[in-house]
């Protein structure tokens, strides 16, 4: 049997730094999700005043100096949670307890998910929002303090707008009562629980009712490690279950909240065989916590209704996968809450179990899936859902299924190493694409790889990219990917004096991820494509510094390997044939004379010709760029071994990409 972990849960983390930065006094936190989600979250304590470093990568200590119940201040700037649902909608709580003025903004998918399930009770407590975009969305101007109490009817069991409430009513000092149709997740009882928060919780008339009476005026600072995940783990039972790991799979130092797996009881009825170990009744975040083993098991179809919703709605694309291969038809009704999730999750779960050749029905708030065994293949679009990426790609692991996912970086939300984990778990004849995915989307998704070096002015990024787009193959400018290192630590408000120290954990948490396009390997900082951004005069100054990194070139060697992974790329910089893609189809490697480069440098930023006092300056400029590449102890400037070289002092533009074409016509497609 193999083990593993999975990352902290998503969801604990980001309350878990909500209350610690309303504490008085220092809170320890460990096992913290170092994803884009609780990030984002921190960035935002961050701009109200809470001195939170970044979050690190291992799981270790974080400690935060709380600022009090009304500590927070305001920032000079929208707040950004970028694809943060989760911690939006709670820092509205928080902020309408607040005696500021604030805007909150997120990035296109967020602002068009709705607000007024939130919006609209904390408008009953006093707070006021101005919606500045489209009405009940993102962005929105809150201004909040002098709240009053309020007993609340939701009319869907939602643990986002009950913990909104809560945290209301716990910076403004105000009573509330919120009233669910069912229980929801109780992450933020228990936390407010271990700050010094009586919350009181009971079933009356059918509803469950969540209860905050008299709210202390100070809360105490935390001590805590945060549990895996129960929904990360949830696909790698998945894999187990349908075979994927030979000899089953336990999974260590996992959240076991009863509000929160609800998947278990519906594997329970399809016949998976799920054993559960609780190694901790109630762990160090007050939460239960213990260890999975899920074993290769015979599924059977099931029923799921609403009353089972609440307690699983993060698992469903899991469920819906399983139900694929299942025997029998599985039916889902009274799940409409997942049309407003990350993605329209009932529409692109149907539209892409249907893309791979799975039989099933879209319902208005719900599906049907036909399970079958026949090989299933396809290209699937995840919509930038973290989950419905993940989901897929277990499915993509089980021998005999060939499947693509568009955009495999966003499973890093929730499950940093996604891609990773399953490779290393999945049985040899399993085929795992991570994305069959990173590389896999747009043309040029099959063919050689082909490395095009050489010193600075030879030629070699715009030869690169016209022999790319002849061949209909990607483009990686590996130049452009230091710009983007560069242009991220200013981004992050990385201290300069701190560069020299980054590690590899820290140049996760920036948010620089590459997507396959049709053309070119896209360069996306969160969810921007970077562009003229890289070409900035600050970027330009520092870009040689941050290139000179140890940690920095070893980061992006494995990110610039996974990008030619699948071939169909023509890589362009200084060490491409060398350390990076050793083994290239074709290695190429361009020289020119200095004056030539420098003229070339120069039409290039320019747009016309230059002088010969501005040739004779950059000539002296690309000389010590040139001693500099040579000389430097990691990477060095080097033509590769077996690399066509080929002087383009005095050869055309074309004639300079028609000689690299024609060596590409003997080379054999894998």
């Amino acid at each position: 049997m193999r083990k593993t972990r999975v990352p902290g849960d998503k969801s604990i983390t980001q309350r878990a730094l909500i209350v610690a930065s309303l504490a008085t006094g220092e809170s320890r936190l460990s096992g913290l999700l170092p994803s884009a989600d609780p990030q984002a979250t921190a960035a935002v304590l961050r701009a109200l005043g809470v001195p939170i470093a970044t979050l690190p990568g291992d799981g270790s200590e974080l400690r935060v100096a709380g600022l009090g119940l009304q500590g927070l201040r305001a920032p000079g700037h929208p707040l950004d949670f970028q694809n943060s649902g989760t911690g939006a909608r709670l820092m509205l709580g928080v902020l309408s307890g607040q005696a500021l003025t604030t805007t909150l903004t997120g990035d296109e998918s967020l602002s068009s998910r709705p607000m007024a399930r939130v919006t609209r009770p904390l408008t009953k407590m006093g707070a006021t929002f101005g919606f500045l975009g489209e009405p009940e969305r993102l962005p929105i101007e809150v201004t909040g303090g002098g709240l009053r109490p309020l007993q609340y009817e939701t009319p869907i069991a939602s643990a986002q707008v009950k913990s909104a409430l809560l945290f209301a009513g716990v910076t403004s000092g105000a009573f509330v009562l919120v009233a669910e149709p069912r229980r929801s997740r109780d992450h933020t009882e228990r936390i407010l629980s271990l700050a010094g928060v009586s919350v009181l919780s009971h079933s009356s008339g059918g509803r469950w009712n969540v209860e905050l009476r008299d709210s202390p005026d100070r809360l105490r600072p935390l001590d805590l490690e945060v549990p895996g995940d129960f929904s990360s783990a949830a696909f790698l039972i998945a894999l187990a279950l349908m075979g994927g790991v030979d000899g089953g799979l336990r999974i260590e130092h996992v959240g076991l909240n009863p509000t929160r797996i609800g998947l278990l009881g519906v594997l329970d009825r399809m016949g998976a065989r799920v054993e559960v170990e609780y190694t901790e009744e109630e762990g160090s975040a007050g939460e239960p916590v213990g260890t999975l083993h899920a074993f290769p098991s015979r599924l059977a179809s099931a029923e799921v209704t609403e009353r089972e919703v609440p307690s699983m709605i993060d698992e469903f694309p899991v469920l819906a996968i399983l139900a694929a291969r299942a025997d029998g038809i599985t039916r889902i009704t009274g799940a409409s809450e997942l049309r407003v999730k990350e993605s329209d999750r009932i529409k692109v779960l149907v539209e892409n179990l249907r893309s791979i050749g799975v039989d099933v029905d879209e319902l208005k708030d719900g599906m049907e899936i036909v399970g079958s065994d026949r090989p299933l293949i396809g290209r699937v679009r995840s919509h930038h859902d973290h989950r419905i990426a993940m989901a897929f790609g277990v499915l993509g692991a089980l021998p005999g299924n060939r499947i693509e996912v568009d955009a495999p970086s966003v499973a890093d939300v929730s499950f940093g190493g996604f891609w990773e984990t399953l490779r290393r778990l999945t049985r040899p004849e399993s085929t795992v694409r991570p994305g069959s995915a990173t590389e896999r989307g747009g043309k040029g998704a099959s063919g050689p790889v082909i490395t095009v070096d050489g010193p600075a002015g030879s030629g070699k990024t715009s030869t690169a990219k016209e022999v790319a787009r002849r061949l209909k193959f990607r483009h990686l400018d590996s130049g452009a990917l230091y710009r983007a290192v560069t242009f991220a630590l200013f981004q992050g408000g990385v201290p300069h004096e701190d560069w020299p120290s980054l590690s590899s954990k820290e140049l996760d948490g920036l948010g620089l991820r590459l997507v396959p396009e049709d053309e070119a390997v896209g360069i996306f900082l969160k969810d921007t494509r970077l562009s003229s951004e890289l070409r900035s005069a600050e970027v330009t100054r520092h870009v040689s510094e941050v290139a000179g990194l140890s940690v920095v070139r070893e980061w992006l060697l494995g990110v610039q390997r996974t990008a030619g992974s699948c071939g169909g790329l023509v890589a362009d910089g200084r060490d491409m044939g060398t350390v990076v893609f050793p083994d290239a189809h074709l290695k190429v490697f361009l020289v020119a004379g200095i004056e030539q480069r420098a003229r070339r440098r120069l039409l290039q930023e320019l747009g016309h010709e230059p002088s010969s006092d501005e040739i004779r300056d950059e000539m002296m400029r690309i000389g010590q760029r040139d001693r500099t590449d040579s000389d430097r102890e990691h990477s060095p400037l080097r033509r590769p071994e077996g690399a066509l070289k080929l002087d383009t002092t005095d050869l055309t533009f074309n004639d300079q990409v028609a000689l690299i074409l024609e060596r590409v016509k003997g080379l054999t497609r894998p």
